[in-house]
């Protein structure tokens, strides 16, 4: 990996950032764990010492944890990539995750934090990249298909908005990782932005029968409900039933389709197709 220096993980205790230092190490680079709680961060017993930093309130400490930072990722939340280019090095690159919920009809709060910092990186002309995946599915303690499988434990039917048929692009954790290693390796001129999602494009539906067949469970019948209707009904926080909320739903009838050429060319990465993703997520030797 042509890296100069350690990689410094902001967010190094998420999902996304503990399953980059786990394949970096495994590579053999040298990482920094940039993190806010160091009780949480020994728990994962990786031997390598982690650096303290509060993203919102301590743009002092945070500087000092980048001091001698020449590549950054960041694999927190992108509202916070302001902080992190008000501190970071000069001459350090940034990789950071964002989400492709910048790209919805119903901007939310999370959405307008993706846009603030995909923002802020175009301003800075930092050398660097903002990466957007597709909902990410197969991490350690994802909860996107796992709740999705134990609704279908509890219900005869499946309820979805339109009969289940807008699409969607799940991208699988691993792959997420190794787009991050794919962008840390690369050189960048200037600010950019890149799609990174799965390969399938399905719809609801059928994501729905290939979530149950991995889970184990027989596929349920689905159900066509108006989206407004299952808003309300989500807003009812019904006993024994994962909680979805009436903005998760109206999502389900948005498509979410992206062209991945970009992310071949410019990360050459061929993702992992879904149901190799999805049996890897539920099987006995699952991994991320």
């Amino acid at each position: 990996m042509p890296c100069s220096g350690p990689v410094h993980v902001i967010g190094a205790n998420g999902r996304s950032g503990l399953a980059l230092c786990q394949a970096l190490r495994a590579g053999g680079q040298d990482f920094v764990p940039i993190v806010r709680d160091s009780a949480r961060w020994q728990a994962t017993r990786l031997p390598v010492p982690a650096r303290l930093a509060d993203l919102a309130h301590d743009p002092a400490r945070l500087r000092h944890a980048l001091r001698d930072a020449t590549t950054i990722v960041l694999t927190a939340h992108a509202r916070h990539l302001p902080a992190v280019l008000a501190v970071a090095p000069p001459q350090a690159r940034l990789v950071a995750l964002g989400s492709t919920r910048l790209f919805t009809r119903w901007p939310d709060a999370h959405a307008r934090g993706v846009l603030h910092g995909a923002q802020a990186l175009a301003r800075s002309g930092r050398n660097g990249v903002l990466l957007h995946p597709t909902m990410i599915y197969g991490a350690t303690g994802e909860n996107n298909v796992q709740r999705l499988a134990a609704l279908m434990r509890r219900l005869p039917v499946l309820p979805l908005p339109g009969g289940g048929r807008a699409r969607l692009q799940p991208i699988w954790q691993g792959d997420v990782t190794r787009a991050l290693l794919a962008a840390i390796g690369r050189d960048w001129h200037g600010p950019h932005s890149l799609i990174i999602a799965g390969g399938d494009q399905v719809s609801y539906r059928d994501f729905t029968r290939m979530v149950a067949l991995a889970a184990g469970l027989g596929p349920r019948p689905v159900l066509p409900v108006p989206g407004a209707v299952l808003m309300a009904l989500a807003r009812l926080r019904l006993p024994g039933l994962p909680v979805i909320t009436p903005a998760e739903v109206r999502r389900l009838m948005e498509d979410k389709i992206f062209d991945i050429t970009p992310m071949r060319t410019q990360l050459g990465l061929t993702p992992l197709p879904l149901a190799l993703g999805l049996a890897r997520t539920f099987g006995p030797t699952a991994f991320c």
